[in-house]
């Protein structure tokens, strides 16, 4: 029994090859989106629709094996959840880098000056990283 079928089974959801493929490739890239997640399943599952990948996506982030990644002016991405963490987006190449920020001062101070109950926030800073700025 692999990692991701141990994974799976975590998160109460049957470990499919399906599944277990989209897991695999998601780890491999560390942030993916739909139509690349897609190309690159369709080479060992040849007849996998984007409906199948869809719902899978779906699935798994119900149960919360993997995170939306939503970001500005650009497809969503997806991820294995981890720790609590923020991104950073390149505006030139479209990498994503994970960072870890400690929201909790911002989050704390909206919350009491909107009075306001957070809770979920996602953080994405946009710019461009140090190989594009070379």
């Amino acid at each position: 029994m692999n990692n991701y079928t141990i994974m799976l089974r975590e998160h109460n959801l049957k470990a499919t090859p399906q599944r277990i493929a989209i897991i695999d490739i998601i780890d491999k890239y560390g942030h993916i989106n739909i139509d690349k997640l897609y190309e690159s399943i369709k080479n060992k599952f040849e007849s996998i629709s984007l409906a199948t990948i869809y719902k899978n996506i779906h699935t798994m982030s119900e149960n919360l094996l993997l995170l939306e990644v939503k970001l500005p002016n650009e497809k969503s991405v997806y991820e294995i959840v981890k720790g609590k963490h923020s991104h950073l987006l390149c505006n030139s190449c479209h990498s994503i880098i994970d960072i870890e920020v400690d929201t909790n001062m911002i989050e704390n101070s909206i919350s009491s000056k909107y009075s306001f109950n957070i809770d979920q926030s996602d953080l994405v800073l946009s710019g461009r990283c140090k190989n594009c700025l070379t």
